[in-house]
């Protein structure tokens, strides 16, 4: 006997890929994830070249991942595809001490952040599957 087969995380017609430590705070990571939601992949990935903020490039990288798990693994149309979902939460923290007057210590904390992008293929039946 086999362990049964695990239910997709997404719907039929999506495809998902997940960042699950990106160097930097949920803050800012959130505010480039803001840029693309609800957009085109292909307007998204414009954007996000041009974009100045350094967590760009790996906003960029996770969605041209699930735009290539969309492509090969589910056999989605690359050209129809929309960012469904482009969520953000907290990783571990990095703790690090630096040294202050009078032989005190001060804590630095470097956060790492997730980032989960869902990908949808739109198609002619897009209001139809709930």
């Amino acid at each position: 006997m086999s362990k049964p087969k695990s239910p997709r995380k997404v719907g039929d017609r999506e495809a998902l890929a997940v960042a699950t430590s990106i160097r930097g705070s949920a803050y800012k990571l959130n505010l480039v994830a803001g840029l693309i939601r609800g957009r085109k992949v292909g307007e998204a990935l414009n954007i996000l070249q041009f974009s100045t903020k350094a967590m760009a490039v790996d906003v960029r990288k996770v969605l041209a991942s699930a735009v290539a798990n969309a492509e090969n693994n589910h056999n989605l149309d690359v050209d129809a595809l929309i960012v469904k979902e482009a969520s953000v939460g907290k990783a571990l923290v990095m703790k690090r001490f630096t040294p202050r007057a009078r032989g005190r210590a001060a804590r630095i904390e470097k956060p790492f952040s997730r980032l989960r992008v869902v990908v949808r293929e739109l198609g002619d039946d897009a209001g139809s599957d709930a």
